[in-house]
């Protein structure tokens, strides 16, 4: 009775511990993301990273829940002689972190006169939020390889870019480029 609270409201779904492991694997996977953005004094730094992926993967695994609990309550209306039809539309939840975070990480790009900037950053947000869906929804893999493509790419590929005469435009002095946390 008194740890009651610990468990799910809802009579099916992820439990505790995989609602943990769903949250720990985006910590670790969006952290090293968002890690990458704060070293290179980006707007949006590890926590806003994980605060995006930690929201995406919430909504997940709730959605996660619902989609169980949709499934039990219809057995449990069939197991009692009604004629029931349940449509489960689980992609409606992608669709939606999808816009949101859209609007999150338009706000982090900046247009000047010199050019545009902030699109790696936004991307990244946006990018967090698909990789907190992945493991929220509890697809491990496909968490696992968009991370570690991304952050090759963020990473490795840059240098290559940087040894070739396509390099990377830093982005200018403007408030909020400053490091954070120094």
């Amino acid at each position: 009775m008194i740890l009651s609270f610990i468990t799910n409201y809802l009579d099916s779904g992820p439990g505790i511990i995989e609602i943990i492991v769903r949250m720990v694997l985006t910590a670790v996977f969006v952290g090293v993301i968002g890690l990458e953005r704060q070293m290179r004094h980006k707007i949006a730094g590890v926590t806003t990273h994980l605060m995006v992926a930690f929201g995406a993967a919430g909504i997940a695994i709730l959605q996660d829940a619902l989609y169980y609990d949709s499934i039990a309550q219809a057995i449990k209306f069939i197991d009692m002689g009604y004629a029931i039809e349940v449509q489960i539309q689980r992609q409606r939840v992608i669709a939606q972190v999808v816009t949101g975070v859209g609007f999150l990480g338009a706000g982090t790009i900046l247009k000047t006169r010199n050019g545009i900037y902030g699109l790696t950053t936004a991307a990244t947000l946006w990018l967090a939020a698909m990789i907190g869906l992945t493991f929220g929804m509890g697809a491990y893999i496909i968490g696992v390889v968009i991370s570690v493509f991304s952050f090759l790419f963020l990473t490795l590929f840059r240098k290559l870019l940087g040894k070739t005469s396509l390099k990377h435009q830093e982005s200018p002095d403007i408030i909020g480029s400053q490091p954070v946390d120094e």
